[in-house]
């Protein structure tokens, strides 16, 4: 509204300033009072992070909790009560991985955001299906059961997973994401693949190693009143 979306100086159409357009109308816009801005941006991004490791370290918590991971991941923080070093290794883990991909490439950066989004359908849609499966002894016992344990996490499940099939098929073209291939395939659909697989051999080594969970003696099957 400001400036428009033209070429000129400060036009949203101008490519020198479209990496940042933030910083470019700050001054202009704001004036004196630019530096809340780039507070606001700041606060924005340490949000952002959070968010990147916090979901990780509950989902790690559950289950180290529950024998699919190691037990230590399981360990609560005396003094904060939260997952303390399920938190520090998803803290960690993001920070480098971030860290080494914006260095490598940031187009590579980029595809891996992408890629992250894949991951989230997938394992959304995977926990809906879930739920409906392991309430289905009480689905239907009346309508707030009928509507919150099957009817919802059910649409939920297959919204997501239509979305995740669409995307994988989408990302096999080269031209989806930054444009960047390998042997043929969207590096978006290469990275999602590498994913998958180092996800299933890491579940197949901890199945080996503790398999408690998977042989299930750590979550049975039954009810929620069970």
């Amino acid at each position: 509204m400001f400036s428009g979306i033209g070429t000129g100086a400060l036009g949203l159409g101008n490519e020198d300033i479209q990496g940042n357009v933030f910083a470019a109308l700050a001054g202009p816009v704001m004036g004196p009072f630019a530096i809340l801005l780039s507070l606001a941006v700041l606060s924005s991004s340490a949000a952002s992070l959070q968010s990147t490791f916090v979901g990780p370290a509950r989902t790690m918590l559950a289950m180290g909790h529950y024998k699919a991971f190691p037990k230590r991941f399981a360990s609560i923080s005396p003094r904060f009560k939260s997952p303390g070093f399920a938190t520090v290794v998803a803290a960690v883990v993001a920070w480098v991985f971030y860290a080494v991909l914006r260095v490598v490439s940031t187009d590579v950066l980029t595809d891996t955001i992408l890629t992250l989004g894949m991951m989230i359908c997938f394992y959304y849609g995977v926990t809906a299906f879930a739920c409906v499966w392991y309430f289905r002894a009480e689905a239907f016992r009346n309508a707030r059961a009928f509507f919150l344990k099957f009817l919802a996490p059910l649409i939920g499940g297959v919204i997501l997973s239509v979305i995740f099939v669409t995307t994988v098929i989408d990302s096999t073209n080269p031209d989806y994401g930054s444009g960047s291939s390998i042997g043929g395939l969207g590096l978006v659909f290469v990275l999602a693949m590498v994913l998958f697989i180092s996800g299933i051999v890491l579940m197949l080594v901890q199945r080996r190693l503790n398999p408690s969970f998977f042989q299930g003696k750590t979550l049975t099957k039954g009810t929620s009143v069970d």
